[in-house]
């Protein structure tokens, strides 16, 4: 067993990554917690993979930095996020590259391990659609501005959600409520998400959703590390008989990339209008 001495040893401290207009993931450190910041409202938020890349390098040095207990995930500007940048993401595929390819990362989805052994808090607020939804669902506490706009909804388009949400919405929501959604496209609002147990808290507007998520956190920082590192570890094992479902949604969303359907999806929702879906 790693003894605390050589966990200590193996600690490095997570920098600070200031915000700028070129800088897609922010990072603050405050105290024993850290604010980590989805920086692209120019596209509204949405992650391309070099700043998913970016995101998931700050989960993994948040993960090895012993000296902090608490992570808060939020967006800058008017919403969280729209979810996947849909064209970077295609031209990464046609490619042949991988991401987090190495050492250095933790899956902001959650899809392969390794998983982030300590908490993360998510303040959402205005749209978050989509893969911004799939990576709200991953934190262990959420917070919602009374104003978000939750979306789930690739199968108007010719998609999927691959990125977790058929495994952990349901998980979280119920069947039902799950399926109302993913399966429709319809959107929902907070206090629906309050409702379905996918939000924790609910709070009037942007700023007092972040004030609340780090209220939340430095509650957390303020316990004991190992006692919280273990209540995690013990709360996931009785829930994580899901990663055979988690492993299997990259090969199925690239299956999907090539289908005429989703070529389709992708011309109307350009042009504006209805799709028109063939099944192939």
């Amino acid at each position: 067993m790693t003894s605390q001495t050589d966990e200590a040893a193996q600690s490095t401290l997570m920098t600070d990554v200031p915000y700028g207009q070129q800088t897609k993931i922010t990072v603050e450190r405050k105290g024993h917690i850290v604010l980590i910041g989805v920086n692209r409202p120019y596209i509204d938020n949405r992650l391309d993979p070099e700043a998913t890349e970016a995101l998931a390098r700050a989960y993994f040095d948040y993960d090895r930095d012993s000296s902090l207990r608490a992570a808060v995930l939020f967006g800058h500007g008017d919403r969280f996020s729209r979810g996947v940048d849909v064209d970077a993401y295609k031209a990464l595929a046609q490619s042949g590259k991988k991401m987090m390819d190495g050492p250095g990362f933790i899956d902001p989805l959650g899809r392969t391990g390794p998983a982030l052994k300590k908490p993360l808090v998510v303040a959402v607020h205005g749209d978050t659609w989509n893969m911004a939804h799939e990576i709200f669902l991953v934190a262990d506490i959420r917070v919602a501005s009374d104003d978000t706009d939750f979306g789930q909804d690739e199968n108007t388009h010719g998609r999927f959600p691959g990125g977790g949400a058929t495994v952990r919405f349901p998980r979280e929501a119920g069947w039902g409520n799950a399926m109302r959604f993913i399966l429709t496209g319809d959107h929902w609002d907070a206090r629906e998400a309050l409702r379905m147990g996918t939000v924790q808290e609910v709070a009037p507007n942007r700023d007092a959703t972040l004030a609340k998520a780090v209220e939340i956190a430095n509650k957390i920082a303020a316990c004991g590390p190992l006692g919280i590192e273990t209540s995690l570890a013990s709360s996931r094992m009785a829930v994580d008989d899901s990663e055979t479902a988690l492993a299997s949604l990259d090969e199925q969303y690239r299956a999907l990339l090539t289908t005429r359907d989703f070529q389709e999806g992708r011309h109307a929702q350009a042009q504006g209008r209805p799709p028109n879906f063939e099944g192939r």
